[in-house]
């Protein structure tokens, strides 16, 4: 009997530690090697980065509330880091895989990213944020599924497919980087892709033999959910299925009310879920087509991609003219329509229980307001340069965040301004002072001549309002105070103003910027420094054990390799199970 109440005794004192084990969120793993590889995506041999051999990457398919652990190992010639579009890293910016948090992984070098999907659901993508090299691939789909206890708002579909379209160029990133550092344009892209290949030939004028094409194979009668992302470098495109309706279904992490769309223009770095159901009758295969927007359509003809949407009972090739795309060359304001009829379905749930809805955005005091405008490039120091307000921004040696942690001066300076310079424009490393818990307003006009979309890291937005021309105080009559979407990206037209509202409640820094990878390259980004006061790890992780040093810190660097902090947590935590079940095991066998 006194044997029997010792190993209770002991099962009752080990029972926190065992709950410490078991009750965490799963983990999901991935490693990566990063390289390149030799492709010919339009027909001419050039460099692209690989994930595991394979451009595009992988897909990372994860659940609300797991916690995502990503290996990743550098084998290109120069520094690495990946971001997470649209992934809201919950009090983790040092996870965010841009400059202003992290350090980059150096060659030869590998580093753990270890994130939670917190109270998320949606359709993002991954990409490396450093050095254009975006533009040479290196990205990937991201699926966060809903838990199973939280429905969705529409029957589950058959299937579900991702497409990852982009404006591209035959030309290696690097040549595109010193290009943009000559000063010069890029000028047209090469063409646009899908899913990392080049057009079908349905023009034997305007594409070579030899080019390999996507085919997405579908089942007759079925419904499929299409995540679609532009990760191109700044072209707008059109996407559109022939014959097909797009019902919208999602966008960057909000469900929507659903519409139907025969097209819907997809910006730089915006992501959509649509649910498409085969009910044609297969006597061919469809086109599936992503083409540059807001351009003279003729000289941009080539700027198209083309896949194939193949019924299993399909009995020929597609044939005919691709689908048309809108036509709207005397009327500007049909795309900016589009945009605006996307709305937020407020009666479903999103990550949580509670309706997404009865956040009510509408209500809530701006206690900030932030105008950001940007124009054509401008000449400083002697150099063509993008900017925000006035101001082209210049990332520090020493990462944002990790200044903070070692309590380094003068690495930059919180002095963003609340409306744009009116003197000449200048570099710098200026940060918008963010308020904890603070509700911002912020304006974005574009003065330049061509789209521009605009992302922040770590949030959601709240999308209320576009227009054309001057944006003023007057125009907050016009701003959609209910079901105005959620998202983390979304599109400015030129001449024109976009304002977003958000709810400033996750601590870090985070990554404000322009999409278009050009203008990104070039300066048109800052960050919003947000700092809880009352410090503490209820509001924000502590820096990574696994951290890299660079800049003011490169001393701190001791070791070549690091073993991933991250493995060793959860490997470490697999071990503790086991021992402390054999040593129950023991326990009981000596006292029985």
């Amino acid at each position: 009997m006194a044997s029997f109440q010792f190993v209770l005794l002991f099962l009752i004192y080990i029972s926190p530690f065992l709950s410490l084990c078991f009750a965490t969120d799963p983990f999901v793993y991935y490693d990566w090697t990063v390289s390149y590889i030799n492709a010919s995506p339009l027909g001419v041999p050039q460099q692209v980065i690989a994930v595991n051999g394979k451009f595009p990457g992988p897909i990372v398919n994860v659940t609300t509330n797991n916690n995502l652990v990503v290996n990743v190992i550098n084998r290109l010639d120069e520094d690495l880091l990946f971001t997470w579009d649209g992934i809201q890293q919950r009090r983790n910016s040092w996870q965010d895989g841009v400059l202003g948090t992290t350090c980059p992984i150096p060659k030869d070098y590998n580093w753990t990213y270890q994130f939670q999907v917190k109270d998320q659901i949606g359709s993002f993508f991954y990409f490396p944020s450093l050095n254009f090299q975006r533009a040479a691939g290196g990205y990937g789909g991201i699926i966060v599924n809903n838990r199973d206890i939280i429905p969705i708002p529409f029957d589950t579909p058959d299937g579900d497919i991702t497409i990852l379209i982009g404006d591209w160029y035959n030309r290696n990133h690097t040549d595109l980087r010193n290009t943009l550092d000559a000063g010069k344009s890029l000028g047209m892209p090469d063409g646009v892709l899908i899913n990392g290949k080049g057009p079908y030939k349905y023009n034997t004028t305007l594409v070579p033999d030899g080019i390999d094409y996507e085919s997405i194979e579908v089942k007759p009668g079925k419904t499929y959910r299409l995540r679609v992302s532009n990760v191109g470098i700044s072209t707008s495109l059109n996407f559109r299925i022939q014959n097909h309706n797009l019902l919208l279904a999602e966008t960057e992490g909000s469900y929507t009310t659903q519409q139907n769309y025969t097209s819907l223009d997809i910006h730089v770095g915006q992501s959509y879920s649509f649910l498409v159901t085969m009910d044609q009758n297969a006597s061919t295969d469809y086109y599936i087509v992503a083409s540059a927007r807001f351009v003279n359509e003729s000289l941009w003809q080539r700027v198209t991609g083309v896949a194939i949407l193949h019924y299993t009972n399909s009995k020929g090739n597609a044939r005919g003219p691709l689908p048309d795309p809108p036509n709207d060359v005397y009327d500007k304001t049909f795309s900016m329509n589009q945009a605006r009829s996307i709305r937020w379905n407020v009666s479903a749930s999103g990550a949580r229980p509670n309706p997404q809805g009865s956040f009510r955005y509408g209500s809530i005091n701006v206690t900030d307001v932030y105008v950001l405008e940007n124009k054509p490039l401008m000449m400083i120091n002697g150099t063509r340069r993008a900017t925000l307000s006035g101001i082209s921004y210049v990332n520090p040696s020493t990462p944002i965040r990790l200044a903070d942690a070692y309590h380094l001066k003068g690495v930059y300076k919180l002095d963003f301004p609340k409306s744009p310079l009116t003197g000449s424009p200048r570099m710098g490393t200026s940060l918008i002072n963010g308020t904890y818990r603070g509700f911002m307003e912020i304006v974005l006009q574009n003065n330049d001549t061509t789209v521009q979309s605009y992302h922040m890291d770590g949030y959601a937005f709240f999308v209320v309002g576009m227009d054309y021309g001057e944006w003023t105080e007057n125009s907050r009559g016009t701003y959609n105070k209910w079901d105005g979407i959620a998202r983390s990206t979304t599109q400015v037209y030129p001449g024109a103003w976009t304002v977003v509202l958000v709810s400033l409640d996750n601590v870090g820094v985070w990554n404000l910027r322009a999409e278009n990878l050009d203008s990104w390259y070039l300066g048109q980004e800052t960050y919003v420094r947000i700092v809880n006061p009352e410090a503490n790890n209820k509001t924000e992780m502590p820096k990574p054990d696994n951290a890299y040093y660079c800049g003011q810190l490169s001393h701190l660097m001791t070791a070549k390799a690091y073993t991933s902090f991250a493995s060793s947590i959860t490997a470490g935590r697999s071990k503790l199970v086991i021992m402390l079940q054999m040593f129950v095991l023991v326990a009981i066998f000596i006292f029985h």
